[in-house]
């Protein structure tokens, strides 16, 4: 019998277990991915990279395969919640919160192929765009695998956010002298915006806001913070735009991210 909290067809694993590590790939351009992460990569037994579909590559392993010819990658259909979609465009990289029950049983799914090959002694890179720590699918990744392997080891390695690249780009300094910065996700709305522009001073990063991007310039009007605040999309990928947020137009992909530079204190 399956022990609980373990996904029905698996069984805890015995011998050898292999190391699970989390490889952020940065946002899109192949460039931005670091020396670590390509020798990580290239050294791992078996990379994995998760995607919305079988067929379709996802942005990670777009990513990775560019910068690393020849790389074979293991896809892992992981199926995102409704807020997560946006377009068409799928949302790679959003955990989700509270999933329903097809994101749980493709991660429950995702997590037994990975403790298979940990079965076997492999050490398995798991790719991940901007960093395997913010905002990343790697932790809940990690999570259902632990409930199949417990003595599971998990390493991550660092990648480039994206609004350190949108910062880049925009030529924006976001914070000099003794200046703060909030990180805000607008999965569900632009409540966490409000809090965090509560101190003037401030510079803030919206991630996640595309689906309510007229909230969210409706809430710096309010704040008068409209002026400076940058948006970008699908940075270093086909369709990339990094445009003045006030003068942000048309459909706009669900990981846009938005930055908000300090303000008069």
């Amino acid at each position: 019998m399956t022990a609980p909290g373990i996904p029905a067809g698996a069984e805890p694993l015995e011998g050898a277990i292999g190391k699970l590590v989390g490889v952020g790939v940065g946002p899109g351009n192949p460039d931005l991915l670091t020396r670590q992460a390509i020798e990580v990569i290239e050294n791992a037994d078996r990379v994995a990279a998760p995607a919305i579909a079988a067929d379709v590559p996802g942005r990670a392993e777009s990513i990775v395969t560019t910068a690393i010819p020849g790389i074979h990658l293991e896809r892992l259909v992981i199926a995102m919640p409704v807020a997560g979609r946006h377009n068409g465009r799928g949302a790679e990289g959003d955990a989700g919160g509270d999933a329903g029950d097809a994101t749980r049983s493709s991660y429950d799914m995702a997590a037994r192929r990975i403790a298979c090959w940990l079965g076997a002694g492999e050490d398995v890179a798991f790719v991940t765009l901007g960093d395997p720590n913010i905002y990343s699918t790697f932790p809940t990744v990690a999570q259902a695998v632990r409930t199949i392997v417990p003595e599971l080891q998990t390493e991550t390695v660092a990648g480039i956010c994206a609004f350190q690249d949108l910062a880049a780009r925009s030529g924006t300094v976001l914070l000099d002298g003794s200046q703060s910065l909030a990180l805000v996700s607008a999965r569900d709305g632009a409540g966490e915006l409000r809090d965090a522009l509560a101190r003037p001073d401030r510079a803030v990063v919206v991630y996640k806001g595309g689906n309510h991007l007229p909230a969210i310039v409706s809430v710096l009007e309010e704040h008068g913070r409209l002026e400076g605040a940058i948006l970008g999309e699908l940075l270093g990928m086909p369709g990339e735009r990094v445009v003045p947020l006030s003068q942000a137009t048309g459909p706009v992909s669900y990981l846009a991210s938005v930055i908000i530079p300090p303000g008069d204190p």
